[in-house]
């Protein structure tokens, strides 16, 4: 027996296509620096490609070939059972994807891109590359144009929210011109606090919780704060409950 025979050069090809369609989900989920990159989305593509093809071809008594084969004993056997499992077993990586950062939950994205690869590596394990390969096309252009659009259309969402704690340091007598100065400016306020810092009650202590919805909201803060006079110092953070 050649080595040759051993080699099934159809699922050889299946394999790497998986590997090759993970690794153009992947790119993108890395470019954008994401927590799950190329390594995982790879990964996912290739388990369950191996898991397709082992579910097809890997058991013998029960299927022959894309052929299933129908026994008196047991009747017609359920050759894509060990695929089926991919699809919820999957949701255990992307489970692990999901963050929660204060009111916000982050992965969601990711954790669907992991979803698709798997689906991705499951067609190219049954041989569908078509189905892979439009898959993977139509995956990549969500992800790409449909992130143009959030940043130029919908910018002002509230699903990118981002809440930040201001701390302002003003002397006791400017409590009111920062107040309004901050009532003025912002419209999602919540959690407005003044203390008294020093013993003699001369300087106090202002902090608030803003949303905003800029892609760099500290900078756009400090220059809001550039134009108020009456801060002795102010100090921006993101706030996570």
């Amino acid at each position: 027996m050649h080595i040759s025979d051993l080699i099934n050069y159809e699922f050889i090809i299946r394999v790497a296509a998986a590997v090759a369609f993970g690794f153009c989900i992947g790119l993108e989920r890395e470019i954008t620096n994401k927590y799950a990159g190329l390594r995982t989305h790879i990964m996912v593509a290739l388990g369950a490609c191996i898991f397709t093809l082992i579910s097809i071809y890997g058991f013998p008594t029960f299927a022959d070939g894309d052929n299933v084969i129908v026994t008196q004993a047991t009747g017609i056997r359920d050759t894509g059972r060990v695929a089926a499992q991919v699809v919820t077993g999957i949701g255990f990586i992307g489970a692990g994807t999901v963050l929660r950062n204060g009111p916000m939950v982050l992965g969601l994205t990711t954790a669907s891109t992991l979803w698709i690869a798997a689906s991705i590596g499951m067609a190219c394990g049954a041989g569908m590359y078509d189905i892979a390969f439009a898959g993977t096309t139509l995956a990549i252009l969500t992800l790409v144009i449909i992130r143009v659009f959030e940043r130029n259309v919908l910018s002002s969402s509230t699903k990118r929210m981002r809440m930040m704690k201001i701390s302002i340091i003003c002397a006791n007598d400017d409590v009111s011109k920062v107040q309004d100065f901050i009532i003025g400016k912002f419209q999602d306020i919540t959690e407005f606090k003044k203390r008294l810092l020093s013993a003699e009650g001369n300087i106090t202590k202002i902090s608030c919780i803003i949303g905003s919805t800029h892609k760099k909201p500290v900078v756009a803060i400090n220059k809001i704060f550039a134009d108020l006079k009456e801060a002795e110092s102010v100090s921006i953070e993101e706030y996570n409950e």
